[in-house]
């Protein structure tokens, strides 16, 4: 299959597109650089050299590749994961995933292709008891960032998912874990946990779902082979509360165990009611319907896994 890969040098874009390589798909990558543009090619990859703000640009290289499948991986993230660094990113982090995956669509829809997929978040479900599924709503009234997450990817699903005339896929990928992510031993959180600046916040009940970065790709790739129009939720089997999976991290790291702070003092930090629904709220999602249609198998949460192993 030929696929168009927008977002491929970002955490998940760099496995993505190795494992779509390996698998024999034919990619052709979208980049603004030419610098590159040429690593792409020494990779056996095609370039397609465009600014994604520059809708014509972005139509005539997506028109040029004539792919069957389109998939958007197109964020801004910082390098670090604290409260500054995301409210500093997220105007430009909007706007890529706005504006630069509205042209990649437009330009998809020009082109004829039958399948689009797009990435989207796992973990902004409303709040409640057991796990969220595809059809669970988003909490549009939660902490201010998290309900301004939940809108901005109902704006980026809709006019995908409601699209006549294209197989539009939605995928929510939960929380990435592995080499490029914050969550790696050299990552940004990784860094927070060492130095006692990651807490748990009242009684850690906030469930976070889990996924490793090389996990993402395959299952973006089965989706893209099989999947159906709609909505996934691409997890591990293990989401688990914040007092169960933090200190589990930081054990791995020979870290000091997390301090706890309470809900009334994590109201007063700069995160916080959004910290509040991080640390005490947030809802786990169910896998079972990739598991079911794109036989997804995700690895067990290598830190959870490790510990086990040290109970033994």
């Amino acid at each position: 299959m030929k696929i168009f890969v927008a977002g491929g040098t970002g955490a998940i874009g760099r496995p993505l597109i190795a494992k779509l390589l390996a698998k024999g798909h034919t990619v052709v990558a979208l980049t603004r650089s030419p610098a590159k543009a040429q690593a792409l090619k020494d990779q056996g990859i095609e370039p397609a050299i465009a600014d994604v703000f520059d809708a014509d640009a972005v139509k005539a290289v997506v028109t040029r590749a004539q792919p069957e499948t389109v998939i958007e991986q197109l964020t801004a993230l910082p390098k670090t994961y604290s409260y500054e660094s995301m409210s500093v990113a997220a105007a430009l982090n909007h706007r890529i995933r706005s504006e630069g995956g509205s042209n990649v669509m437009a330009a998809a829809l020009a082109a004829g292709v039958r399948r689009y997929l797009r990435q989207s978040i796992a973990f902004w479900a409303v709040p409640g008891t057991g796990l969220a599924d595809e059809g669970t709503p988003l909490a549009f009234d939660a902490s201010p960032a998290v309900a301004a997450g939940a809108r901005e990817i109902t704006g980026l699903e809709q006019p995908l998912l409601e699209n006549p005339n294209i197989q539009g896929i939605a995928l929510r990928y939960g929380f990435f874990y592995g080499p490029g992510t914050w969550f790696n031993p050299d990552g940004d959180v990784a860094r927070q946990v060492r130095q006692q600046q990651f807490p748990i916040v009242g009684n850690g009940e906030g469930v976070w779902s889990w996924l490793h970065i090389e996990d993402a790709a395959l299952a973006t790739i089965a989706a893209a082979e099989e999947g159906n129009s709609g909505i996934y939720l691409i997890t591990d089997d293990q989401p688990l509360p914040v007092r169960e999976w933090l200190p589990a991290f930081a054990q791995s790291l020979n870290a000091p165990p997390p301090p706890q702070i309470s809900v009334e003092d994590a109201l007063k930090t700069d995160g916080g009611a959004d910290a509040v629904y991080y640390g005490v709220e947030m809802r786990g999602a169910s896998n079972a319907k990739a598991k079911r249609e794109l036989n997804f198998q995700p690895r067990p949460l290598e830190w959870i896994e490790q510990a086990k192993l040290n109970r033994i």
